[in-house]
């Protein structure tokens, strides 16, 4: 099937940032299916009572994960039991999920839709819901040329709208391109980042998307076993994705479980708290030794990844010009 773009949109990204992994071939960016994509990430039509929102889960604000609660919460007040991602930069990703268990972002909005504690939903359902609104057939057309809702036009937009969230424009980025520079506390947590984290947290995007045993003690409670689940490799148990640390200070609470509600106590995890296991990530085998001063020196580092144009860019909030002006036809 052909679609076709009604007005093409550049993809954007830093010259020192790599090649994109996402076939743009297959899904051709445009603005009118890209604020399709948007008013679908804020409609909580998705979810089969009609509340809960990709955004429920993945506010703007805090670099599109939420911050209120360690563990994701769904339709009829269901908790999740891993705390949601930040999405940012995603057309260099080739796994989704903390266990990877999406290879393709053009299929991850079925995993939260069709979860029974996140929105509960069938993207049959979705389908038909979006077909009976009038808001969404204009919305479509503009996009399609075709005003019939399908469920791959449908996941296709949201993917569309997830791509352009792209972080670039943090201080780090700025000392990159010689705009600025760190100061004493900046420039030495740089040095002791890119000796104990760097391998992990590569630059420029600040994870390298691989899955690794962190050395987190067992969650048992939630007994989740990590990318063991997808693989079935008893070599991947307690692996989880390797998030990236862009807009680290937005995105609290840290880990798949969200345990720790600050970046001190992160760094206290690595510096004394890692549990040992066969298949512990090897850069984590030789203990990290850090002064309490290295780590508010490593703390000043992470806060240049702060990107406050993203968080707070208004192209990626709350569509209200869709919808404010056309509520009756929801």
């Amino acid at each position: 099937m052909a679609f076709y773009a009604s007005n093409a949109y550049e993809f954007i990204f830093p010259k020192y940032f790599p090649t994109p992994i996402y076939d743009f071939k297959r899904n051709p960016l445009s603005e009118d299916k890209i604020n399709l994509g948007r008013a679908l990430f804020y409609d909580p039509i998705l979810s089969n009572n009609n509340v809960i929102s990709c955004a429920s889960c993945h506010s703007p604000f805090s670099a599109f994960t939420h911050i209120d609660h360690a563990l994701s919460h769904g339709i009829h007040d269901s908790i999740g039991t891993r705390n949601s991602p930040a999405l940012m930069n995603l057309a260099w990703q080739k796994n989704f999920m903390w266990d990877g268990a999406i290879n393709n972002l053009d299929m991850q909005a079925l995993a939260p839709i069709s979860h029974p504690a996140e929105m509960g939903s069938t993207i049959n359902e979705v389908v038909e819901k979006l077909n009976a609104s009038e808001l969404y057939k204009k919305l479509f057309f503009k996009a399609f040329q075709d005003s019939v809702a399908t469920g791959e036009r449908t996941l296709k937009a949201i993917s569309q709208f997830m791509l352009t969230l792209v972080s670039s424009n943090s201080k780090y980025d700025k000392v990159l391109l010689k705009k600025d520079t760190f100061n004493a506390m900046e420039s030495n947590g740089y040095r002791l980042f890119q000796n104990n984290c760097a391998a992990c947290h590569k630059e420029p995007l600040f994870t390298n998307y691989d899955f690794a045993n962190n050395g987190l003690k067992v969650n048992d409670k939630l007994k989740d076993n990590g990318r063991v689940r997808v693989t079935f490799k008893p070599g991947d148990s307690f692996k989880f994705k390797v998030p990236t640390l862009r807009n680290i200070e937005y995105s609290y609470p840290y880990m798949h479980d969200g345990r720790f509600k600050r970046l001190s106590e992160v760094l206290n995890h690595y510096a004394s708290g890692i549990q040992s296991y066969k298949n512990l990530a090897p850069e984590l085998k030789n203990k990290i030794n850090l002064s309490q001063e290295e780590k508010v020196d490593i703390i000043a580092f992470l806060l240049t990844l702060s990107d406050p144009e993203f968080v707070f860019n208004k192209q990626f909030q709350y569509p209200r010009e869709i919808f404010f002006y056309a509520p009756q036809e929801r």
